[in-house]
């Protein structure tokens, strides 16, 4: 009976190791982001997006000298959505992480194009 009783208590322990690492938190988003959006400008095609956690709410931007915020910024289980006022229009960001890459896409009043992330080294 103990040794069944044990068996089930590492199993337990096991499955809720291995769930928690494949959880996606805010915390794994922090950091610096380097992107590479497809099929635009030259001028649009790479950047930095920053993401930064301040009293247990995360902010992101996008820029480096000139950031803009990220508007209505949600991550839910890997997920990362978030709105962005740019030139007139509203460019509307949906991506996935795994790990230290994010992939998605960013539609816009001209289309949908494709984004690429990849998390920098923290300094």
């Amino acid at each position: 009976m103990k040794v069944k009783y044990l068996l089930t208590m590492i199993l337990a322990v096991t499955i809720f190791a291995v769930t928690a690492k494949n959880i996606k938190t805010a915390n794994d988003l922090v950091g610096t982001w380097k992107y590479t959006v497809s099929n635009v400008p030259p001028e649009y095609e790479t950047g930095i997006m920053t993401f930064e956690q301040k009293d247990d709410k995360t902010t992101g931007y996008l820029g480096q000298q000139e950031r803009m915020e990220m508007k209505e910024l949600t991550i839910d289980q890997g997920k990362v959505t978030f709105k962005l006022d740019f030139q007139g229009g509203l460019l509307t960001f949906t991506m996935t992480q795994d790990g230290d890459k994010l992939t998605g896409t960013i539609v816009s009043q001209d289309g949908e194009f494709p984004i690429t992330a990849t998390k920098e080294p923290a300094k």
